[in-house]
């Protein structure tokens, strides 16, 4: 159902753009009796949070951009009774290398006895193992006190601090850069890579980043849900953005696919949002319009200054296998090793590497990626015909590749970059990636690339940044607002990753728009 394009009607919200967040922030307020509007441009809900069979002809649904879960509070799933459940992986990550020329690596994983000896057979001793536990029994205890404040009125730093109460972790995660604490905690480099990679997903950063970007990334790959555990989500991403429009149009939402909002005039006490469609054009009223799109999008639609350019940094690429390939590290099966994040060339010394390498302008001569199937954890992403046959799915996220390396031709760059990443993965491998990769209805390769210009143009994510911009801190900071999702213009709400607190797929920006519209309505 959606509304005539040439008629204007009057909401009690109107949401641009029907990504994850915005359903849930749809969902939020329609059961709550609001009278509720999203308009997305594409001819589907779900953002960059969707499942999709992007090889022709053959019967797999892969979570095609966004792939794991996290941040999701409980809460969410809870209030909105979805239909949506995740799976724990028995792995947690393995990371190949070749020590004293045998291939061996590092399970992470499997129970504290496995990754014990793991720890040991890798390093020598105990050490690491040990070290490896105080760092992360740190952060356990932030994402204990941190996480459930992510649903609250923003608190202020001090606050925060207070909350967290344990100095000594304060100043690792938001004081140093996170490059100190790894190297105080750590002696050996992959170890450190390891620990290093949580910093560094979708962000151009250093270890040792003066502006601390790095460690911002780090706090919010290390607080999900609690513990830090990332989930996969069963039935694809997919199954959670579906879960969510169905709860929002069961609520009375209205959610208007092929509808995309072209400008938003505010006065203050109510709003008009003017939207095109195949139809023609038309405009919705609303007492809040709650954007679930980028700052840049919001200041487009409103006719403010653009924020300062944001630039993503990563490669996603998603194949489908006729079978997982054997390693060269005989002591490791495949499909723990790939049950887990498979980290390739992220060696603590490798990744800094990889970083000044593309802040001088070039690919890393060594890029570093991490993988992991799906379908080993979840296998109903499959059709029955392939889990048969043994087919599984690997999804690859690699880092420190700024979109500004592809602007001279993204489409070269692109393939330049991926035959270079799998050359790293086939170091690892008793046989060729390629030997494994199954072929489409068309006999051609089921393997696809996306650059950050291919995610600016397809998803309009500004530069191709998985966040929409750098992450922030999970506090108040100077006019950030009383929920973190409040604008310059007074009944216009930011409910996308932009906002504070924003990021991943974690439905938060949603739900804190939604209780501030409510908190609003009630004042």
């Amino acid at each position: 159902m959606t509304p005539p394009p040439s008629t204007s009607r009057s909401y009690d919200a109107v949401i641009v753009g029907g990504g994850h967040n915005g359903l849930v922030a749809a969902s939020y307020l329609a059961r709550a009796g609001r009278s509720v509007l999203v308009l997305e441009r594409l001819d589907h809900t779900g953002g960059a949070a969707v499942s999709t069979a992007p090889f022709a002809g053959v019967d797999a649904r892969l979570s095609r951009y966004s792939y794991l879960v996290s941040l999701l509070p409980r809460k969410i799933v809870r209030d909105l009774g979805l239909d949506f459940r995740v799976r724990a992986r028995t792995v947690s990550s393995y990371t190949p290398v070749e020590r004293a020329g045998r291939p061996t690596g590092l399970l992470v994983g499997g129970g504290e006895r496995r990754t014990r000896e793991s720890f040991a057979r890798l390093t020598g001793s105990q050490r690491e193992y040990a070290a490896w536990q105080r760092f992360y029994a740190m952060t356990g205890h932030v994402a204990q006190r941190v996480f459930p404040t992510l649903t609250e009125p923003l608190p202020t730093r001090d606050e925060l601090r207070r909350r967290v109460d344990d100095e000594t972790a304060w100043r690792a995660l938001f004081e140093e850069p996170v490059g100190v604490a790894i190297e105080e905690h750590f002696a050996d480099d992959l170890v450190r890579g390891v620990a290093l990679t949580d910093a560094l997903i979708g962000t151009f950063a250093d270890a040792h980043d003066p502006s601390l970007a790095q460690n911002r990334c780090f706090l919010y790959h290390v607080i999900g849900g609690g513990t830090g555990a990332w989930n996969v989500p069963v039935g694809g991403m997919g199954a959670l953005t579906d879960a969510l429009a169905d709860a929002a149009r069961a609520a009375g939402a209205v959610l208007a696919t092929g509808h995309e909002a072209v400008r938003i005039d505010a006065d203050g006490h109510s709003a008009e949002v003017t939207f095109r469609s195949a139809d023609g054009e038309g405009v919705a009223a609303a007492r809040h319009v709650l954007v679930n799109a980028s700052p840049r999008e919001l200041a487009a639609l409103t006719g403010d200054a653009p924020p300062a350019p944001a630039e993503g940094a990563q490669l996603k690429v998603n194949m489908l296998l006729t079978r997982l390939p054997r390693l060269r590290d005989p002591d490791t099966d495949p499909r723990e090793a790939f049950a887990g994040t498979f980290h390739v060339a992220e060696g603590y010394e490798q990744l800094a590497a990889a970083h000044a390498g593309a802040a001088a302008g070039e690919l890393p001569a060594a890029p570093p990626s991490e993988i992991y199937c799906h379908s080993l954890t979840d296998p109903t992403i499959l059709g029955p015909g392939l889990a048969a046959k043994g087919m599984h799915t690997l999804t690859l996220f690699g880092l420190h590749t700024p979109a500004r390396l592809f602007a001279r031709d993204n489409d070269a760059v692109r393939e330049e970059l991926l035959q270079s990443t799998l050359a790293q993965l086939d170091a690892h491998l008793a046989e060729p990636l390629a030997d494994c990769l199954a072929t489409d209805a068309d006999g051609r390769p089921c393997i696809e690339a996306r650059s950050p210009l291919d995610l600016e143009r397809d998803l309009r994510l500004p530069g191709g940044n998985i966040f929409h911009r750098e992450l922030s801190w999970p506090h108040a900071q100077e006019g950030t607002g009383h929920w973190g999702v409040e604008t310059g213009r007074a009944g216009v709400l930011l409910c996308g990753a932009g906002a504070v607190r924003g990021g991943g797929v974690s439905g938060v920006p949603g739900h804190n728009a939604a209780m501030a519209v409510l908190e609003q309505d009630r004042a």
